[in-house]
């Protein structure tokens, strides 16, 4: 609308320009063809289409005659229309200048807005007077119906239909006291069948082959969880339960050791895997990345194939549940330097003849 406005104002100003030379009469009598091809425009068209521009142009060219003259002249609208739109016009222009100032409460700060929601979603049992009363805590005054209005805005239910825990998060809030651990098979080139204890613990993500044999014993399983007491106590570790499954070679004897180390042994229910969840999918990840690609000859080479396994698990390989870190060693500061990044010099170390890579850039 202003380009068409600052069109039209231009050419009225040449339309100006060139009035001024004419003469009296001239002008007179082209007035007088001007009304006649209004009139003859009056009886065609019933009700003429004015844009906002033309109604801009019109209050403004005509504003400054006096009402008695606009009654007598021959216009497409009706004097008062004019006088109308001109009002309209100052009425609009007062009100963009002198605009009153917003009335009511004021609104909630957005960090106010996304904290709430943040303790709404790490507290599952508070409803919003508990969210009230931990913000006054950390000194910020909102209304308690505020903090509801939050809530209702953002689809959060009241507290007591955000209790339900799922397995996922309860074994997200126990991490650090849950390792896991279990037994699965594979058979090496000599047929025999082999069965291999592992761990995981929940917290680090880190794994721990114990053992591989042919002739899983409950003397076996019990040694083994004596080696497993003292890694841990070693590591400093705060575990205080211990996850397996039903598997008929863990004897009520491989439950008292982990008793005596402190440690709260829980069984999984009946064919339900995901309640080891990390540790079935430790083992998915363990065959599928080496045993379904590496002919293993007999135990000496499989517990070989394991232990080059495990720590590269530890040490390299990325893991989604800790945002892509290592279980022993953090991620490294970001090169923000795009230079730097450009003359990285990248260094392979293939494991177990290449069925394993690890990939780290030069010193």
């Amino acid at each position: 609308m202003l380009l068409r406005l600052a069109h039209l104002a231009a050419t009225n100003i040449f339309t100006l320009l060139r009035l001024l030379p004419m003469s009296d009469r001239e002008k007179d009598v082209e007035i007088l063809a001007l009304r006649h091809q209004l009139l003859i425009l009056q009886r065609q068209v019933a009700k003429p289409a004015f844009t906002d521009t033309d109604r801009v142009v019109l209050a403004g060219l005509l504003h400054h005659l006096p009402g008695e003259k606009l009654r007598h002249l021959l216009l497409l609208v009706r004097p008062d229309t004019i006088l109308r739109r001109h009002r309209d016009l100052l009425k609009r222009r007062h009100a963009a200048t002198c605009a009153p100032k917003r009335r009511g409460r004021p609104p909630t700060a957005r960090s106010i807005r996304a904290l709430v929601l943040r303790l709404a979603r790490e507290n599952g049992s508070g409803g919003y007077r508990r969210i009230h009363g931990e913000l006054a805590a950390l000194g910020i005054e909102v209304a308690a119906s505020t903090v509801w209005e939050i809530l209702r805005e953002h689809g959060i239910p009241p507290a007591p239909e955000r209790q339900r825990t799922t397995w996922a998060a309860f074994l997200r809030s126990q991490a650090d006291a849950l390792p896991a651990r279990d037994l699965f098979e594979t058979r090496p080139l000599t047929g025999a069948r082999m069965s291999v204890f592992a761990v995981i613990e929940h917290s680090s993500r880190r794994v721990r082959i114990l053992g591989a044999t042919a002739h899983p014993t409950a003397e076996w399983i019990v040694q083994l969880g004596r080696n497993l007491a003292m890694n841990l106590r070693d590591a400093g570790s705060r575990a205080r339960f211990l996850i397996r499954d039903r598997d008929a070679k863990f004897t009520a004897t491989c439950d008292t050791l982990p008793a005596d180390a402190g440690l709260k042994v829980i069984t999984t229910g009946i064919r339900m895997p995901r309640m080891n969840s990390l540790m079935e999918r430790r083992i998915q990840t363990c065959r599928r990345e080496l045993l379904d690609r590496t002919l293993i000859w007999n135990q000496r080479h499989l517990l070989h194939a394991l232990g080059e396994f495990e720590t590269f698990c530890n040490e390299h390989r990325p893991h989604q549940g800790l945002a892509n870190a290592r279980p022993l060693h953090p991620l490294p500061a970001p090169i923000e330097d795009p230079n730097r990044i450009a003359h990285l010099d990248r260094r392979r170390r293939a494991r177990l003849g290449g069925t394993l890579h690890e990939y780290r850039n030069a010193a």
